[in-house]
């Protein structure tokens, strides 16, 4: 049995509809005789050219009437693709972009919305729109292979809705998609996740979604098939317009040409008052940066890397811009907002319009799944938080519906990122139902024979174990941040047989294929990477074996645990590597995954040390693994000072070089690119993790998951004078804020949230004399066991902690 086909038994079951009139409590939504899916009825282009011609995006609508005094309101709704759905002319507007990307074929969510003011006494119309998604990509070729038409789940856009309406005398009346509704083509010509949108205004239907409107030209619906996954209600953070961007310039490079800079760079969308006249066409594109001239340089957001005639297939442009296009209709001063769409970009330029743009004219629209952000991370150094909002705006710009590597060029969920940074953005954001939903992607994405690199799958299979592995490691990550042990029930039978698919693969525990620490100045064999990350799903599989009081897996796979460490040990710290190897990612690797005896710890701190010190300006020269890894185990190992000298400098290679280049998001390379790699890339932004975990100092103990209890551990390097940080654990607010008041003295501001216990250990000397006053202001001093030391532990609470010099 395929593995990808074992969520059946263990996924969540499909919600049904129910038919029955009286009022019921809960909203499902599924296929009966009643309610399917339906589509227009024109069939796909048969032809990959005939795909990138005008194909109108449907308009579907349904009138009906109520003449009962209404209790409430919801629709139910989804779709494969894309949807807009509107009530009376009123459009639902708190989502964008749904429902999330999903396998269609395995799974699909739906999602719900109270309409209760939307709908009035007598005559109502719903309406609905359908954009392309995912689920009709163009054929696109990226790279000049990559299909996403044969590599995914497609097929035409079409939906199921359920509109259930109760009244005040104890009856609901339901309004379903079936074969009564109608549809026509929309003023949306084309429309693609990747390219964009071409609209032309001349061709709206005023009205169209209100009752009395005269639809007698309409067609008829088809009933569809629907993709075939499974419905579930989506419980995760829908994707949403967050924040609304005032353009910081408007300029013209040339005639005729307007660039609009943002300011940021950023993952969305924009709304323009569009100016000209009738028939004129409008058309934008998007970058991340210009050239020196003032001209959009958009080459590091091109679609796939097609830049040249002929790679991207029939029909496909020669150089696959973002750009949209606006063809002006009756209303000379409408407002353009391109939907089932997203680009990336700081700049835009356009082109066509008769008059300059003003700045109250145009809007950034900064679009990304609304996960929760109420942690912080500030400090003293400007050049820090400037990093810090950086790494923020990178990881929301690559969260929009799955986390992708880059919001641009690809928009997949590689598995390699995810293991390199879930632990940094977890820190910054509420990531629970998100990860689960990350989970349930790669359940669907596996098979039982070779590993897959995204997920949803995306047709790739090279990266190997370190990507996949993001299925069984993200699990992990919900259990020692949030203490999610039902994940861990749920999946036990599929993680074991995970496992079991590793070792058939790797049947020596060496693995030797797939990609290693990409994007490594220097070489990292896979055999140092791979195999590491087998040994951490080893030990992980153990803490779910006693999770589940599994005895007998214990054994097992702490046995294997040990196995591949010393495998690891004999190849990589037993004997000297002469081979060419990146010493920084070797070492840091061997730190973060324990290989190293304990009474040899010393040799290989100083073996890391060494090597940081040769690497370029004495900076790091790691990749995707060995950045988190090098952050980590400095911090561990190395004076305070070790890794931030590093991130606080603007010399090449860091992330102050970045900054210090004018970078507003997180780049790909440690090279500036200004034609090939992404600037808006998450997997250096790992640094945040090291702000909150060694700055800050809150980390989650492994035997007190979800933050029972937990360790408090901040440093004080020099050149830092202060830090203020708010992480929210599943119990409440941790607060660890410090600062610098002489060369010998600080205060310590610490918040333990109710029913934990936090574990302290604060940089004094034996000079140094401590203090704590506890909420009420009384002094806890004498009360505290071991405060003198610097470690000692503290129960729920606000505390202000004092150390000073005897001197003083």
């Amino acid at each position: 049995m395929k593995i990808s086909k074992l969520l059946f038994g263990i996924c969540i079951m499909v919600l049904i509809s129910c038919t029955s009139t009286p009022e019921r409590n809960v909203l499902s939504l599924g296929v009966d005789d009643n309610t399917f899916w339906i589509e227009d009825g024109i069939p796909l282009p048969k032809s990959d050219s005939i795909f990138y011609l005008e194909h109108p995006s449907p308009l579907f609508r349904k009138e009906f009437k109520t003449n009962k005094a209404i209790k409430s309101a919801s629709l139910s709704i989804t779709a494969a693709g894309y949807f807009k759905a509107s009530i009376n002319g009123n459009g639902i507007e708190e989502n964008v972009l749904d429902p999330a990307w999903t396998d269609f074929s395995k799974r699909i969510y739906f999602s719900e919305y109270d309409v209760t003011s939307l709908i009035q006494n007598g005559d109502n119309c719903l309406g609905v729109s359908l954009g392309n998604g995912f689920y009709n990509p163009l054929p696109l070729r990226k790279w000049g292979r990559r299909n996403l038409r044969k590599d995914l789940t497609v097929g035409k856009p079409t939906f199921l809705a359920k509109l259930l309406i109760r009244y005040k005398n104890g009856t609901s009346e339901e309004i379903v998609s079936d074969t009564s509704w109608k549809y026509a083509s929309g003023p949306i010509l084309k429309n693609s996740v990747y390219l964009g949108v071409a609209y032309d205004a001349r061709k709206e239907l005023k009205g169209w979604d209100t009752s009395g409107y005269n639809d007698d030209s309409w067609k008829p619906v088809q009933k569809g098939s629907g993709p075939g996954g499974k419905l579930q209600k989506a419980y995760f953070p829908p994707v949403k317009v967050t924040q609304e961007i005032t353009p910081t310039e408007i300029y013209s490079p040339e005639k005729g040409v307007w660039i609009v800079d943002m300011g940021v760079n950023f993952t969305g969308s924009y709304k323009l008052k569009i100016s000209g006249n009738i028939g004129d066409t409008i058309s934008f594109r998007f970058g991340e940066r210009i050239y020196d001239d003032g001209k959009l340089n958009p080459m590091t957001t091109v679609i796939g890397q097609v830049k040249k005639k002929g790679v991207g297939g029939p029909g496909a442009p020669d150089i696959a811009w973002q750009t949209d296009s606006y063809i002006i209709g009756e209303n000379r001063d409408a407002w353009f907002s391109p939907a089932f769409t997203y680009h990336v970009y700081r700049y835009m330029e356009i082109v066509g319009m008769d008059k300059k743009p003003k700045i109250e004219d145009v809007k950034g629209l900064f679009i990304h799944t609304n996960v929760a952000r109420e942690n912080s991370f500030s400090s003293s150094s400007n050049l820090l938080n400037s990093i810090q909002k950086a790494t923020e705006r990178t990881f929301l710009a690559n969260l929009v519906s799955v986390q992708s590597d880059c919001p641009a060029r690809e928009k997949f969920g590689y598995g390699g990122d995810i293991n390199a940074t879930s632990e940094s953005f977890i820190y910054n954001f509420d990531m629970q139902t998100f990860y689960r939903k990350t989970i349930y992607d790669w359940v669907d994405a596996m098979n039982d024979t070779s590993f897959v690199d995204t997920a949803p799958f995306a047709g790739i299979e090279y990266c190997g174990i370190s990507w996949e592995s993001a299925y069984l490691i993200t699990q992990y990550y919900l259990y020692l941040y949030y203490n999610d042990t039902e994940i861990i029930k749920e999946l036990y039978e599929l993680d074991k047989q995970w496992m079991d698919k590793v070792a058939r693969i790797h049947p020596n525990g060496i693995v030797d294929e797939g990609l290693s620490d990409h994007e490594s100045m220097e070489p990292v064999p896979v055999q140092l990477t791979g195999t590491s990350h087998y040994l951490q799903c080893a030990r992980i599989m153990e803490t779910f074996a006693s999770v589940m009081g599994d005895t007998m897996n214990i054994n097992k796979y702490g046995l294997l645990a040990e196995n591949l460490k010393n495998k690891v040990k004999a190849e990589f710290w037993d004997r000297p590597v002469k081979e060419k190897i990146n010493r920084q990612t070797l070492f840091s690797t061997l730190l973060y995954h324990d290989i190293v005896p304990t009474d040899e710890i010393e040799a290989a701190k100083d073996s890391l040390l060494n090597a940081i010190q040769n690497g370029p300006s004495g900076h790091f020269n790691t990749g995707i693994f060995g950045t988190k890894y090098v952050l980590e185990t400095l911090a561990e190992n190395g004076a305070p000072n070790a890794v931030f000298d590093i991130v606080n400098s603007t010399t090449y290679p860091g992330w102050g070089f970045m900054i210090d280049q004018g970078a507003t998001t997180i780049w790909e390379t440690w090279k500036e690119s200004d034609n090939t790699y992404s600037n808006n890339h998450p997997m250096f932004g790992t640094v945040s993790e090291w702000y909150y975990r060694w700055l800050a100092g809150i980390r989650p103990d492994p035997d007190q998951p979800g933050f029972k209890e937990f360790f408090l551990t901040p440093t004080t390097p020099e050149g830092l004078e202060s830090v203020n940080c708010t992480y929210n654990s599943p119990y409440g607010a941790i607060v660890s804020n410090w600062k610098k008041i002489t060369s010998e003295s600080y205060t310590y501001e610490i918040t333990v949230p109710n029913g934990t216990r936090a574990n302290i250990t604060l940089p004094v000397s034996q000079s140094q004399m401590l203090a704590i006053i506890n909420e009420q202001g009384l002094n806890q001093s004498s009360r505290i066991d071991g405060l003198q030391t610097g470690q000692f532990s503290l129960q729920e609470g606000d505390y202000v902690i004092t150390v000073t010099s005897e001197k003083e």
